[in-house]
Parts: C-alpha cells; structure tokens; sequence
C-alpha cells in the first residue's frame, strides 16, 4: 500500500503530481521563495529546532526571502521575469536537518526520555 501512495505523490510517475509541481513551482518563483520556506515554527517545534541548528548564513537568507515576498505582496507585484528566471524553490535546505531532528526525537521517545523541548503557554 504505501509503494502505491509513494508512486501516486510521485512527479516523476503521475502526471498531476507534476502539474502541481510545476504550478507551485511557478507560483514560488514570483516570490522568490523556496518550499521549504513555507514551514512554520511556531507550528511544529522540530522545525523551530532545525531552524536554530542551521548556520546564520541560511536562517538569514530565509528570513530576507520572506520579507521580500511579504513586501511584494503587499505591493501587489511580482519579481522581474530575469530574476524569477534565477530562482531554485525546490533545492532544500531544511529537510536535512528535519529529519536529523525528528530521528532524535523518535529515538528519545522509544528509550523514554524526557523531550528535549516542550511547548509552553504564557
């Protein structure tokens, strides 16, 4: 069953996936953002640790590709046709590390540790 989940998802294998994929591509690439951009830490708290586990360098840049998408989108526009051109949405630089995390944490939990992050309500 999953071998047929795992081929249905797969762009390469069913050609709506791949129009989707070409679609959020495309919608991406007018923002300047990557996919992995869309993550949110304050959703998951194994995103908000691989997030702070990266070098500045990445966080930086992730954080200068939201603003320019919330600022073009305030704006109403898009990025020039040259600079959309440029764009990689889909090279990763989370997904590494999300799953380093997610490793720890399984393997915390299979061994009966204490998280090592909680979250925690004012």
């Amino acid at each position: 069953m999953a071998s047929f989940l795992q081929s249905f998802v797969d762009p390469k294998k069913n050609w709506l996936a791949a129009l989707h994929m070409k679609s959020l591509s495309a919608r991406l690439r007018k923002y300047g953002l990557r996919y992995d951009d869309l993550y949110d830490p304050y959703y998951d708290l194994d995103i908000k640790e691989a997030l702070n586990r990266l070098p500045k360098e990445l966080v930086d840049a992730r954080h200068q590709r939201l603003k320019r998408a919330m600022d073009l989108s305030m704006k109403h526009q898009y990025l020039s046709e040259d600079l959309q051109a440029m764009q990689t949405p889909f090279r990763s630089y989370l997904q590494d590390m999300l799953a380093l995390v997610k490793r720890e944490r399984a393997e915390r939990e299979a061994l009966g540790a204490l998280p090592l992050y909680q979250r925690t309500f004012p």
